[in-house]
């Protein structure tokens, strides 16, 4: 290889990020403070939520929410199995059954009438995914959640700057941000619930820190007050203010940091349109502006494939392999578990290609490139 190796993702750290990070550094308070307060207020004004509970990670906020909303043994969730691990890990750890459905074999996500057929009189909470920067197609989900009356906690992970018809995605439910490494705004880890529940978020401002009655910073003091009392037992969730500094100076670009990859994006598919091995996800029918976290394809002998584009210089990401396919979900569900169609074919096939706004035209001119020399010895 005589280019330099080009990664899946890398993160786009500015001078003001840095200088950011610096700042709170050289402040005498790095731990959680006024900069994670002021990184929950703007997910406020972005989604339009009323609160924004940031934590060390969207599994942690997660895992609270589960917590919250009592979900453990008899009950079960309804998500698709074409998702990360620890939405499922966590609701198996507290007791409760996941129930997979099906996702569209093109988008990738799942619909109400799939979430419908798998709801019982067990069934708690729905958890449905946006998937690689697309919004769900919400208006049904959510009709659906409160006819039935069913808990809604949308997995907005990949979903940060989308629209559904013009609303934010983040309004007019529980939602859950990621703000890992890869995402498009991060703060190294870290995650952000965002409700309009005042009792829930309360419990969660609780439970993100040992369980205290108030937060551990004190906005008058930057101390801690003495009246502290646990109201119920909670965990170490919280999220440090040097993360929430690099989170808060980027999230400031983030229409500017999408604006890039949705170019990227249209580069990748005007030079994939020849390339009928390749199948990029089609963007959903309905009205919505699309994040790009994710440039999604799908291709034959995908494994090999990926192996293969390392050789070339190029790095690649799976997004993701079918939960329900993993070995120990594999295992506990044997012959158990209905099929899945649309999410085991592509769970075989799913390939995430390098995306991210300090990429230049000419990286996915390279990208192609490779790709054309590796589908061509195949």
């Amino acid at each position: 290889m005589s280019e330099t190796f080009l990664p899946f993702c890398r993160p786009q750290i500015s001078p003001e990020d840095i200088a950011a990070v610096t700042a709170v550094l050289n402040s005498g308070w790095i731990t959680t403070g006024a900069k994670t307060a002021a990184l929950e207020a703007a997910f406020c004004e972005l989604t339009g939520a009323r609160h924004a509970v940031a934590m060390a990670s969207a599994t942690a906020a997660l895992h609270l929410y589960l917590i919250a909303k009592g979900i453990g043994p008899g009950a079960e969730v309804v998500t698709p199995s074409l998702t990360w691990v620890s939405t499922i890990n966590l609701i198996t750890l507290l007791g409760a059954k996941p129930v997979y459905v099906d996702v569209d074999r093109d988008n990738l996500m799942t619909t109400a009438d799939a979430i419908e057929r798998a709801i019982t009189p067990r069934t708690r909470l729905i958890i449905p995914v946006h998937f690689a920067g697309a919004p769900l197609d919400l208006d049904p989900i959510r009709a659906l959640a409160a006819a039935r009356g069913i808990a809604l906690l949308e997995d907005t992970a990949h979903a940060l700057g989308a629209h559904y018809k013009s609303i934010p995605v983040g309004r007019g439910a529980d939602s859950i941000f990621s703000l890992q490494a890869i995402k498009n705004v991060t703060a190294a880890e870290g995650g952000v619930l965002v409700t309009d529940d005042d009792e829930l978020a309360a419990k969660l401002r609780r439970l993100r820190f040992h369980g205290l009655g108030v937060d551990a910073y004190d906005r008058a003091t930057q101390g801690r007050n003495p009246q502290a009392e646990v109201i119920e037992p909670g965990f170490k969730y919280n999220l440090p203010d040097m993360c929430s500094a690099l989170a808060l100076s980027q999230l400031a670009r983030l229409d500017r940091i999408n604006a890039r990859r949705a170019e990227l994006a249209a580069r990748y598919h005007e030079l994939l349109r020849d390339l009928p091995q390749v199948q990029p996800l089609l963007a959903p029918t309905w009205p919505h502006r699309h994040a790009w976290h994710l440039f999604v394809v799908r291709v034959p002998e995908r494994d090999t494939f990926i192996e293969a584009m390392k050789a070339q210089g190029i790095g690649c990401g799976i997004h993701f392999r079918a939960v329900h396919q993993q070995k120990y979900y594999r295992e506990l569900n044997a012959g158990a578990q209905p099929p899945l169609p649309n999410t085991e074919w592509n769970s075989a096939r799913i390939c995430s290609l390098p995306l991210f706004p300090d990429m230049s035209d000419a990286d996915i001119e390279r990208v192609v490139h490779a790709m054309r020399t590796v589908l061509a010895t195949r």
